[in-house]
């Protein structure tokens, strides 16, 4: 594991501001974590490519060059005030596998490939799963007009700072040939508990939950003084939305009881400041509503719901909501054989769903066999605390190498 030490301690100097991680999409910091995996491959003599959108492809030589390949990847870029291995883990993983492979003189098969996906973390244009979706002529050109969150910057105008080519999603291009990849797989940060408190340093995982999210929801009511207003005459902004999640969070309960797979998150909900004031009732609420599930059908289920409580709501509290547009990605299971052969190389087998989304998703949409494996992390993900340990990256390393030396199909 000292490639993959040397890395992250590479990585985290590159790209620390303050206390946590800034990898910024399509920005300095994201391109500062590419050219460094692209300098280690290159010392390590593998084949780089970079396709029209930025991502960047690691390729160690098959003996069967025109067989498809099998691809490894996940993402360099991180949310504001990130942790240095939530996606990075993947592309380091996936580095020191083929470092190991080439050490021990293995010539495989087929190509083996490292991609340095663009963009997966959508924090920064509101754009689900740039790089890889962008590879399979999936995004709505209307994207290239999104602006950036913090300054404003078009997504168009990020891709050609960086000299890479705006056309390729407007006209819809295929940078990937779905029929060239025999699989893929990404290994990532577990994001949540689960196998911290089960004592296990990694995992194989059966599906990953897809999103649902309204993203720029906003309440319209009346300000009005605090002390001269009866319930009865007051347009609370503040009181409906409280309202409105208060419902959905009971919906959600009840979708718990019914062993349905659903959670529901209000990770944004604020005031203006311009105008609020202690002694106000609140005229204007901005907030996000996100749902996740492993089932489609549940996702489009609690987006009417969510539409049809806000008129209602809106109704008995005499204000509007406008919830606007959701921004989706989608639900994805993942490959059964893949699953099964990952399953008999772990030393202690568990699997389990993942909540996040991941560009594993994508590559399953679009019919390639897919597999992920989740390695332990204390202290969650999306902050700066994240905090793996190299042994259990070691250990789902060495079942990635096993995987790729005795490949199912």
């Amino acid at each position: 594991m000292a490639l993959a030490a040397a890395l992250f301690a590479d990585l985290g100097a590159a790209t620390r501001q303050g206390r946590g991680i800034v990898r910024d999409s399509y920005g300095d910091g994201e391109q500062a974590a590419h050219d460094l995996m692209r300098s280690a491959a290159a010392a390590m003599g593998l084949e780089i490519s970079i396709d029209a959108i930025g991502n960047l492809t690691m390729t160690l030589p098959g003996s069967q060059r025109d067989a498809p390949g099998i691809l490894i990847g996940s993402h360099l870029d991180s949310v504001p005030q990130g942790g240095n291995f939530d996606g990075a883990a993947g592309v380091v993983a996936g580095l020191s596998a083929l470092s190991g492979l080439r050490r021990a003189g293995v010539v495989p098969r087929v190509d083996l490939k490292v991609m340095a996906i663009r963009g997966e973390e959508s924090s920064w244009f509101d754009i689900s799963y740039i790089g890889s979706g962008g590879a399979f002529g999936l995004l709505d050109p209307d994207c290239l007009a999104i602006a950036r969150s913090d300054n404003g910057c078009s997504f168009e105008s990020a891709l050609l700072a960086r000299g890479f080519d705006p056309g390729a999603i407007r006209e819809r291009r295929r940078l990937l040939d779905p029929g060239r990849i025999r699989a893929y797989l990404e290994l990532h940060i577990e994001q949540g508990p689960t196998l911290v408190e089960m004592g296990l340093p990694a995992a194989v995982v059966s599906a990953i939950r897809g999103c649902r999210r309204f993203r720029n929801a906003r309440c319209f009511g009346q300000y009005g003084h605090s002390g001269t207003l009866s319930r009865e005459h007051r347009r609370d902004a503040v009181a409906a939305t409280v309202a409105l999640l208060h419902h959905l969070e009971s919906v959600w309960i009840q979708y718990e009881g019914r062993g349905a797979d659903l959670v529901f998150t209000a990770g944004e909900l604020s005031t203006d400041p311009a105008l609020h004031a202690p002694s106000k009732v609140s005229g204007e609420t901005r907030f996000v509503l996100d749902f996740r599930s492993a089932s489609e059908a549940t996702m489009r289920d609690i987006v009417a719901e969510a539409r049809e409580a806000a008129v209602r709501i809106g109704d008995e509290y005499r204000v509007r909501f406008e919830l606007g547009d959701t921004s989706d990605s989608p639900a994805a299971a993942m490959d059964p054989r893949l699953r099964a052969a990952l399953m008999g190389v772990f030393d202690q087998p568990f699997e389990m769903a993942s909540g996040a989304g991941h560009d594993a998703a994508v590559f399953a949409q679009v019919g390639i066999p897919s597999a992920m494996i989740f390695v332990r992390n204390d202290n969650g993900s999306h902050n700066a605390e994240e905090s793996m340990d190299l042994e259990d990256l070691a250990v789902a390393t060495r079942s990635l190498i096993r995987l790729l030396v005795d490949f199912p199909f």
